[in-house]
């Protein structure tokens, strides 16, 4: 049978181990040619084709429930789910989801794009089975650096209290997440990766149980006792999965992860146990392609490349981009670390993503990584904080929504100095909406203690980040995925902005177009398009969502009479919202138009297909305001019309 013959994952189960390897071959083949044409992520799944193949093939998945935590390991068993003619649209507008998706195949059991969840809804299906009286397995596969999330270990705690509730958890120990894993847990693991993996009999568990050097052939009336406390077995073989043992789990391990027998197997025997059970499966992220197998961190995530080098794509521009946002903030950090000591960078294991790889390769003494563990991260800030230090943040927009309460409680609260720098805010384009920074300006502006700040470029960051480390409070600061506009950079000797100060970066009487952050460039280019039609346009600079600076905004929008507020987030809530509320609150009542993500959540897309589709384009801008005008004008703009 070929890959491309598979629809339904239930094929395997008659499949040969020859058949499966070589099934598995032409997975890795596939998988290969399609990140190598788009992009994508490449050595997580690549680690677990045997992985998905023995373990699909003791289970019924059209009863069964798997659950995998973070979809990005998950391409072998999209490719064997149903998806395989269509999977070379992967993370592209319309195409197949980069992470497991409900709606998008029967087989998607559970969504997610953050780590750390598996377990959690795995166990949830479980107790519901129990619940209704069914009959069907509910299996976790999370990988080793998901479990520095405290959310895996709340939910182990919770599985291991139910001694009678079926669990399986696969745990994927490739000794990465996306960096090389910190902290103690893997470090246990590693531990466990460096002993003798279990080997397993074929046959049945009392098959298994009689082979034991210790029982012999006559098991009479103690097998029941054994079967009943199976866990003899495992300490017997192995008794390095102690820790797991006392938290109540059946720890098998560590298995081969690229031996299908010895996988199978496994997988057999652990189906066949009672209560939650931890399958330890050692694997190699990037199994199957040299240069992944050697670069493990470069090799997480591609754009397209060379299959035969393993070098990118040229780009088919011959002028130089400007330098990222990201490179920016960590050269400029750098520059100001190494004049205070105080200064210390946190990362939630996002290193070579935030640009914090190069903090620590400079300061090391300067850097933390947490791991996969944001809401630790926001508290530890606050401790330092609390003993005078100075520590930045550097987290994800959409990742610092799992430690919302630790902004309130343990920072805003106490009036503490911490600096939120918050990455990929906005648009990110291919991973889609458990990815995209749509919420922070929303979940931020509402807490009292808290300045929230976005840079319209570059250089406005280098200043953005001596404002933050110098304000004594907390106070974010939001900036876009991708490059700057090429603005001149400064190397030292950067000049802060005053708390809550705008500025005008020109000026027109008919509307005043009022733009936060990464808006403010598409807003001056909707303010020329405006022009040749007629309509003068003042373009503010807001620089800060909160406070905002209504000595400047209100006057203006009292006298031009007509607002257009410009985001790129979600508009509930949002930084329009701030505005109309602040001149409400002034009673200035004028017309206010805003332009932002609405009410839905945006999908898998280009950068430049999202806008495009959300109405944000610059010639989109001045087009929804020119129709806003001419259905609702405003005093100043009715004569403009009549003309």
């Amino acid at each position: 049978m070929r890959l491309s013959e598979i629809t339904h994952p239930n094929q395997l189960h008659r499949l040969s181990i020859a058949q499966l390897e070589s099934i598995a071959q032409e997975i890795r083949n596939k998988h290969l040619e399609t990140i190598a044409a788009t992009g994508g992520h490449l050595g997580p799944g690549l680690g677990v084709v045997e992985l998905t193949l023995g373990l699909y093939q003791t289970l019924d998945l059209d009863h069964d429930k798997v659950v995998w935590d973070v979809g990005h390991q998950a391409y072998p068993h999209k490719l064997i789910t149903g998806r395989y003619n269509r999977f070379h649209t992967l993370r592209q507008k319309d195409g197949i989801a980069g992470y497991l998706k409900l709606g998008e195949s029967r087989f998607d059991h559970f969504g997610a794009g953050h780590a750390s969840t598996s377990i959690s809804a795995a166990l949830g299906m479980a107790i519901a089975r129990d619940a209704k009286s069914e009959n069907f397995k509910s299996v976790a596969i999370i990988g080793d650096g998901a479990l520095t999330g405290g959310m895996a270990l709340e939910a182990i705690n919770h599985a291991g209290h139910l001694p009678k509730t079926n669990l399986m958890v696969v745990l994927n120990d490739n000794e990465m997440s996306i960096s090389a894993n910190v902290g103690a847990i893997p470090k246990y693991l590693n531990r466990l990766r460096l002993t003798q993996p279990v080997k397993f009999l074929t046959g049945s568990i009392e098959e298994q149980i009689r082979n034991l050097p210790f029982v012999g052939g006559s098991l009479g009336d103690e097998l029941e006792r054994i079967k009943d406390n199976i866990k003899i077995l495992t300490m017997v073989q192995n008794k390095v999965g102690a820790v797991f043992e006392e938290l109540g789990f059946t720890y098998i391990g560590p298995v081969d992860g690229h031996n299908l027998k010895e996988l199978i197997d496994t997988f057999n025997m652990a189906h066949e146990l009672q209560g939650p059970v931890m399958v330890h499966v050692a694997t190699t992220k990037g199994k199957g392609y040299s240069y992944a197998e050697a670069d493990r961190v470069g090799y997480h995530a591609q754009g397209s490349f060379n299959l035969d080098t393993g070098k990118s794509a040229p780009s088919t521009s011959t002028k130089p981009k400007p330098p990222s946002y990201s490179k920016v903030f960590v050269d400029t950090l750098i520059k100001l670390a190494e004049k205070d000591k105080r200064i210390i960078g946190i990362t939630a294991a996002m290193a070579t993503g935030t640009g914090l790889d190069k903090l620590q390769a400079k300061l090391p003494d300067q850097y933390i990584d947490v791991g996969i563990a944001e809401q630790h991260a926001i508290t530890l800030a606050a401790g330092l904080a609390c003993e005078g230090m100075r520590p930045v943040a550097a987290i994800y927009s959409t990742f610092l929504q799992r430690a919302f309460d630790q902004i309130i409680h343990d920072v805003c609260i106490q009036k503490l100095h911490v600096f939120f720098c918050l990455d990929r805010a906005g648009i990110v384009g291919a991973d889609g909406p458990t990815h995209q920074g749509m919420y922070d300006i929303a979940y931020l502006r509402c807490i009292p203690n808290m300045v929230l700040m976005a840079p319209k470029d570059e250089a406005e960051l280098q200043q953005m980040l001596v404002t933050g480390l110098e304000h004594n409070g907390a106070i974010a600061m939001r900036y876009p995925r991708g490059n700057g506009y090429g603005v001149p950079l400064k190397s030292e000797n950067w000049e802060p902005i005053p708390i809550g100060k705008a500025e005008i970066l020109r000026e027109g009487g008919d509307v005043l177009m009022v733009a936060f952050g990464s808006m403010v460039y598409p807003a001056m280019q909707a303010a020329e398009i405006l022009m040749e039609h007629g309509v003068q346009a003042t373009v503010v600079n807001a620089r800060f969502a909160k406070p905002l600076d209504m000595d400047l905004i209100a006057p203006l929008a009292q006298t031009i009479g007509r607002v257009v507020t410009l985001e790129e987030g979600c508009l509930m809530g949002g930084f329009g919202s701030a505005v109309l509320e602040a001149l409400m609150d002034l009673q200035i009542l004028v017309p206010v138009q805003r332009i932002g993500v609405p009410d839905v959540l945006v999908d898998h897309a280009s950068p430049e297909q999202s806008f495009a589709e959300l109405g944000l384009t610059s010639g989109q801008i001045s087009d929804r305001i020119l129709a806003e005008i001419q259905t609702k004008p405003s005093k100043q703009t009715a004569n403009l019309i009549q003309k």
